[in-house]
């Protein structure tokens, strides 16, 4: 598929996406379509997968009927295949081509109620195997009954017989071994759909420019990750995009708290080919409930919702996440909360990227003795990057990355990078460019002092600054304006004042021969 059958692909996509605009707002809308495009590619990935079964009996898996004993006998040797090998199972009369077909039909085309038990069927095929905890409850968020699709039964199936109509004309050409292009595709709806969910769109997405740069920094130097972990992962994408910066990913690991969030996660990491035994997404609240706490990962990546609230439990002082801190993050600002946890769960050899907002670099109190007990008696802060405002959906506050590492190569100083004045304008968002990205990502590699750029700070200096790591402390940007010539300003005020007195005369004088008022 090539990049403009792709573009293709996402703008009629986003096209039948938009059959649901004005109904519902986009948080919602976005429920219901990519979780139909989920359904579909579930049917396509087990219809391609079955008839490679039935290659050499020479059967087509469509032609298969679940009532005649031939039919029963072939479908539960393939059920027992496909939930080792896919992780679910869809009979032929459930695959969304054959929905979206009855749908459309001229008689028998009421689905809803079809449709909403063959998404519980998905979900029910993997009870009591390896794959439950990842599919199970995965649809419930395709609410069929919503008086959002429609103010009758009959409005809500044509509403849903016709987005399903049309998404059966695309292929999705999973045959080829393009799943990747579709992978990349479902990435673009998302972020389609975070550009209009507003304040919402940071419960699910980071954008791709942030994403590419936690990416790259975490797999510097290497070709291979044992593992990833994002613990507050949203719908994924972060995570995917690392396994984008290197060869291989072992193993995907992420934590959200959001229950429909979460389940877009995992319908991401199916969508994307990841086999749902290298994935583990959990969904509870990180900070109180972690749900990996024994594993230790090799990079770790998170956007984490800014200064958000938790409890700052007197009991979690002898939680080893936070213990050795001597205090907590405060209860109104979890931004170290966040940091603890994941250095914690951070191997030895491992590094790990952090977006925060730019309070967090130099608050003070609790927030302060964290940050000076993480350099002064670990020495794990490797980077501090600021990056530019209104780069984030829903808020335009000024942010940074701060990168820590247990065992540093370069363990006597820090980088700091200052790229918050590099970007392009989008419409009223602000957006990193490839070479903006590839400067930073240089810089962090070289760890080079850059003028009014960056800066490789000795930890003495930082001492000295009592652990507060505001940019400006470190970077210079300052730019000296160019001298006034205040001479030549005063002659051009004289010389426009001249012109406005001869304008006044000559207005005066037409004035007197029209015999008007003059207008001053």
């Amino acid at each position: 598929m090539s990049e403009k059958d792709k573009q293709e692909l996402e703008q009629k996509l986003w096209a039948i996406a938009n059959e649901l605009r004005g109904r519902m707002d986009a948080d919602e809308f976005k429920d219901y379509i990519l979780g139909f495009i989920f359904y579909k590619y579930l049917s396509e990935k087990i219809l391609g997968y079955a008839n490679d079964l039935l290659k050499e009996d020479g059967i087509d898996y469509l032609s298969l009927d679940d009532n005649d004993a031939k039919g029963q006998e072939y479908l539960k040797a393939i059920q027992e295949e496909a939930i080792e090998q896919l992780g679910y199972f869809l009979k032929p009369s459930e695959l969304f081509s054959e929905v979206a077909s009855r749908g459309n039909g001229n008689s028998n085309n009421f689905i809803l109620e079809d449709l909403t038990q063959i998404l519980r069927n998905i979900e029910q095929s993997t009870m009591g195997y390896a794959s439950e905890d990842d599919f199970g409850h995965l649809f419930e968020d395709l609410d069929l009954t919503s008086t959002k699709l429609g103010r009758t039964e009959k409005a809500k199936n044509t509403l849903i017989s016709k987005i399903l109509h049309h998404l059966d004309k695309i292929s999705f050409d999973l045959s080829s071994g393009k799943g990747d292009i579709l992978g990349d595709v479902y990435e673009y709806l998302i972020g389609q759909f975070a550009a209009s969910a507003g304040k919402k769109a940071g419960e699910f997405y980071t954008p791709q420019q942030v994403s590419t740069i936690l990416a790259k920094i975490v797999t510097t130097g290497k070709s291979k990750l044992k593992s990833v972990y994002d613990p507050t992962c949203g719908s994924g994408s972060l995570l995917l995009r690392v396994a984008k910066e290197v060869n291989d990913v072992s193993n995907f690991y992420g934590q959200e708290l959001n229950r429909t969030t979460y389940n877009l996660a995992r319908m991401n990491m199916i969508l994307h080919d990841v086999h749902y035994q290298q994935f583990d997404i959990k969904q509870e609240d990180t900070l109180e409930h972690p749900q990996h706490i024994d594993e230790r990962f090799e990079a770790i990546v998170a956007n984490p919702p800014f200064s958000a609230k938790w409890s700052a439990n007197p009991l979690h002082t002898s939680d080893d996440r936070f213990s050795q801190y001597g205090k907590l993050a405060p209860k109104s600002k979890a931004d170290f909360a966040f940091v603890a946890h994941m250095i914690y769960q951070l191997d030895e050899n491992g590094t790990m990227a952090i977006v925060l907002p730019h309070g967090a670099l130099f608050r003070g109190a609790a927030e302060g003795h964290i940050r000076k007990y993480l350099i002064e008696d670990k020495n794990y802060l490797d980077a501090v990057i600021g990056l530019p405002a209104n780069i984030f959906y829903g808020t335009s506050i000024p942010t940074c990355i701060l990168v820590f590492k247990k065992c540093r190569e370069d363990s006597g100083n820090i980088l700091f990078i200052d790229a918050s004045n590099e970007f392009e304008k989008v419409k009223n968002q602000n957006s990193l460019t490839d070479e903006n990205i590839a400067k930073i990502i240089n810089t962090f590699k070289s760890r080079k002092t850059i003028d009014k750029y960056s800066y490789l700070a000795p930890l003495d200096e930082v001492k000295e600054n009592d652990y507060n790591l505001n940019i400006p402390r470190y970077v210079d940007t300052f730019t000296e304006e160019e001298s006034v010539d205040l001479r030549a300003v005063s002659k051009k005020l004289q010389a426009l004042d001249n012109e406005m007195t001869e304008t006044d005369n000559t207005i005066a004088k037409f004035c007197d021969e029209l015999g008007i008022a003059k207008p001053f």
